[in-house]
């Protein structure tokens, strides 16, 4: 099992620049679509914003894509699949960044999300993201909240401010939505990894989610965005 990177641990950031077993940052596909997104003569903030929003916007967020086998965890499956939910959506950003030498690593947490869908809530039996992941990467000597997880047109249909990124601040999901209502709410901080630690992810939402054994069998073709809205 993978345990948590203190967050004061600045000195070496090696473990945060070599490939991991699922930021699989020496893929090809990880490679080719880093430097399709950004030039690596870049500055590192330019190339991070650049890889943000490349990762947030050209790949759907998909909770209903929920395969947690090694392989479909992996970053470099998002690339395939063309979408994913927040914790895949997450390593991919940290791959395409390590690809381009600049240092990432996973955070995760767990977040109330207010205005989840009805279909969604059912499946899980709650509103609670357990285990919600995101990346942090190293700026200009110091390490950023980044969240890539809602594209921008999931964003606009279900009536939410889409995170912003600009190399310089934390992206952290919105407290409120466009019209006022309560969206997000983070209650647990679980720490931060080199890597994803599957089997305590595993372990966790085990532990929380009672269906998660049925989740890989729910019906695909869903659009997400047109289920967002309060639960009651």
């Amino acid at each position: 099992m993978n345990t948590p990177m203190p967050s004061s641990d600045l000195n070496d950031l090696s473990s945060y620049l070599v490939p991991g077993r699922y930021v699989d940052s020496d893929h090809p596909a990880v490679i080719a679509f880093a430097r399709q997104v950004a030039d690596p003569a870049m500055m590192p903030r330019e190339i991070a914003v650049k890889l943000y929003y490349a990762v947030r916007d050209q790949f759907i967020y998909d909770p209903y894509y929920f395969d947690t086998s090694i392989d479909r965890l992996k970053a470099s499956h998002v690339i395939e699949a063309g979408r994913g939910f927040c914790i895949p959506k997450a390593l991919l950003l940290a791959a395409v960044a390590r690809a381009l030498g600049i240092p990432s690593r996973l955070g995760y947490a767990d977040v109330r999300n207010h205005l989840t869908s009805k279909r969604l809530y059912e499946m899980m039996g709650t509103d609670i993201f357990f285990f919600h992941g995101y990346t942090e990467l190293w700026i200009d000597g110091r390490w950023l909240k980044a969240t890539p997880a809602f594209n921008r047109s999931l964003c606009e249909k279900a009536g939410i401010r889409p995170l912003e990124f600009d190399g310089n601040a934390d992206s952290l999901f919105h407290e409120f939505d466009v019209s006022g209502r309560r969206h997000m709410e983070y209650l647990r901080d679980r720490g931060v990894y080199a890597d994803l630690p599957r089997e305590e992810m595993l372990s966790t939402l085990s532990e929380h989610y009672k269906t998660l054994a049925d989740w890989g069998k729910v019906p695909g073709g869903s659009e997400f965005a047109q289920e967002m809205g309060p639960t009651s």
